[in-house]
């Protein structure tokens, strides 16, 4: 009789703890998976003690992965590129962008060049580059394709295909960086953060691929959640999530992304980026 009463009071005092959701989130593949992994891991464990639910990394192999599992809802919680967190919350009703690196609101495109072409940094688009090789990032990246295809479009007059020999899609930031040091490529397209934090450690790849122009600035990466997480979380969860998120200032974990901060981010934020995606049919 005794064993039955505390298991009636075990049930009616943590309910939750036997019934609750796991929250899920993940990112864009921008880096290296096992890099992606370790960084985001962190992020996990720092979420699920600011909010007091079990939290879990769900990495996806590309971009596009990215936006199905958010759609899918195998995600409630995405870091996103501009153009990904347009896609997902068209795709998503009620899914809204929370927050943004301090330094989103004014990103920028690198383009880079191995030192063989004999391309030097201008402050005008390179248009020395017709004829070379290109190679873009992901398809879906705002920084690694849509930035770049928008400006070389605008600059030349002429689509990628047209002003460059031939045109490529490397799949994220960092190989963007590997194929043009190693002369795969003569000029590629990245996020200027990676090639940034990538001089800053010294690697051997930025001695060969040397920055050549950066565009003009835009907003980009953020963080959206869906609509659905305060009904399944609890009141204000979404809320609480924007808050964990601005209030992160651990430097490891900021660096990671690499970003000094965070900050609030609405989806209004993002509608140049909506609007050059529809421009260039990349969205609906």
């Amino acid at each position: 009789m005794r064993q039955g009463c505390l298991l009636a009071t075990l049930f009616t005092i943590i309910p939750t703890m036997i019934f609750a959701e796991t929250f899920y989130f993940s990112a864009i593949p921008d880096e290296d998976q096992t890099a992606l992994v370790a960084r985001f891991t962190k992020v996990a464990d720092y979420l699920a003690g600011e909010l007091g639910v079990d939290v879990e990394f769900v990495p996806v192999k590309d971009y596009g992965a990215s936006v199905t599992a958010f759609r899918n809802d195998q995600i409630q919680l995405a870091w996103f590129g501009g153009l990904t967190g347009v896609q997902a919350r068209q795709l998503v009703p009620g899914a809204q962008a929370i927050a943004q690196g301090a330094e989103d609101p004014q990103f920028v495109t690198y383009f880079i060049a191995h030192s063989s072409t004999g391309l030097t940094r201008q402050e005008s688009f390179p248009l020395d580059a017709k004829g070379m090789t290109f190679t873009f990032g992901s398809k879906s990246s705002t920084s690694g394709r849509l930035m770049p295809e928008y400006h070389i479009r605008a600059e030349t007059g002429a689509a990628p295909e047209e002003f460059f020999s031939r045109v490529g899609f490397s799949g994220d930031h960092s190989q963007t960086l590997r194929l043009v040091a190693s002369g795969a490529w003569q000029v590629g397209a990245l996020n200027y953060a990676v090639y940034d934090k990538a001089a800053a450690d010294a690697l051997p790849e930025t001695e060969t691929a040397h920055v050549i122009w950066q565009t003009p600035p835009y907003p980009d990466y953020n963080w959206t959640i869906r609509g659905d997480v305060d009904a399944r979380f609890g009141e204000g969860f979404a809320d609480r999530v924007q808050e964990a998120l601005i209030g992160m200032d651990d430097p490891d974990l900021l660096a990671s992304f690499p970003r000094q901060a965070f900050i609030a981010a609405k989806s209004e934020d993002f509608i140049p980026i909506a609007e050059t995606a529809r421009a260039l049919g990349l969205l609906e």
